[in-house]
């Protein structure tokens, strides 16, 4: 939602200016509350008109499994009481984004049909590090469907080596 997009990108850049020393610190208590502001019962109790931005911030302080820092404490209240908890999430993917950039780091999502785990994800890992020029955070999902191989997606690049889109690729060229 290119909405949300918009009202997320000052709340991350402004965050990101004051904590870029600790960016990784950051990202984690930001991350864990955008997990808690994604949830559909807080958004709808902070929507409430009767609800006040204290009672919306004791609610989302009492979802996360620890304690934020004062700096995450004092980001969370500001974000409240200006009705922006739905735009949190967007947030978190935006600051990561900057954090990224700034250490040429990338988030990389593997699709495979199978699980991937230690020395076999180390190794698609460094292959894949050498194929996009940088360093990735990597995260595998499974996808039955692709019958076999992987889709790698980092950032806007797809890298798509599946057993599925081979069948694609050669159902076209028969029907071309």
């Amino acid at each position: 939602m290119a909405e949300l997009a918009t009202i997320a990108r000052p709340y991350a850049e402004a965050l990101f200016k004051v904590s870029r020393s600790d960016a990784a610190q950051t990202q984690r208590w930001l991350d864990a509350i955008a997990a808690a502001a994604s949830t559909p019962q807080l958004l709808q109790f902070a929507v409430n008109p009767k609800a006040s931005a204290d009672q919306v911030y004791q609610l989302a302080s009492a979802a996360l499994s620890s304690p934020l820092p004062e700096q995450g404490a004092n980001f969370l209240q500001t974000v409240i009481s200006n009705d922006r908890l739905a735009a949190l999430p967007e947030v978190a993917k935006q600051f990561r984004q900057l954090a990224n950039a700034q250490s040429g780091r990338s988030d990389a999502v593997i699709y495979s049909a199978f699980p991937i785990e230690g020395g076999e994800l180390a190794d698609l890992k460094a292959v894949l590090q050498k194929r996009f020029g940088r360093d990735l955070e990597t995260q595998v999902r499974i996808d039955p469907d692709l019958i076999g191989g992987v889709r790698v997606v980092v950032g806007d690049e797809v890298l798509d080596t599946s057993v599925k889109a081979r069948l694609q690729q050669m159902k076209q060229a028969l029907t071309a």
